[in-house]
């Protein structure tokens, strides 16, 4: 597929950014990169240790550094963590760099798909809702802006949401040309 670069999975935690990427690559025929398991894979340590051990500061370091790495990559659908928008350099380089899809989902889906998980710091509080809902404010503006393409995935199947997403990018690479 010709296309000026990447494409880019963005949007709050349980979203289905890992699951639909993987299968949104496979049915294009590109690679998948997971920015949060790609940090985890060369640390040898998993993302909650990195909290615990250097802070959110930290982490947002890390991750702003593989983001600009991977964003070098071309032709790959690439995952990143909830909270790598928030840097306004990654924001650019992504949106510079590929199609953006920001995937949205109800905050009664994230918890349900989160609930089970210890690798979520963020949510390892008394209220994860709570949390959710103000991660959705501040974030949820910042997701809209940089997304070429918008897509809820509440109750959806990662197949036919990936199905979907290949057709609007196909659709939108073809109003390019």
């Amino acid at each position: 597929m010709a296309d000026k670069g990447n494409i880019y999975l963005i949007g709050p935690m349980g979203a289905g950014k890992t699951a639909v990427g993987k299968q949104l690559a496979q049915q294009l025929g590109l690679d998948f990169f997971d920015a949060d398991a790609e940090i985890e894979r060369r640390t040898g340590v998993d993302i909650a240790f990195i909290f615990e051990k250097e802070g959110e500061a930290g982490f947002r370091t890390r991750e702003k550094n593989m983001i600009a790495e991977l964003s070098e990559l071309r032709q790959s659908v690439i995952a990143t963590g909830g909270g790598a928008i928030l840097d306004a350099g990654t924001r650019a380089r992504l949106v510079s760099t590929g199609t953006v899809i920001y995937l949205k989902t109800s905050i009664e889906e994230q918890l349900k798909r989160t609930g089970q998980s210890r690798k979520r710091p963020l949510l390892n509080t008394a209220d994860p809702r709570a949390v959710l809902e103000r991660l959705r404010a501040e974030r949820g503006p910042i997701y809209d802006e940089a997304a070429d393409i918008r897509l809820d995935t509440t109750g959806r199947r990662v197949t036919r949401v990936a199905a979907t997403l290949k057709r609007l990018i196909e659709e939108r690479r073809a109003l390019q040309i």
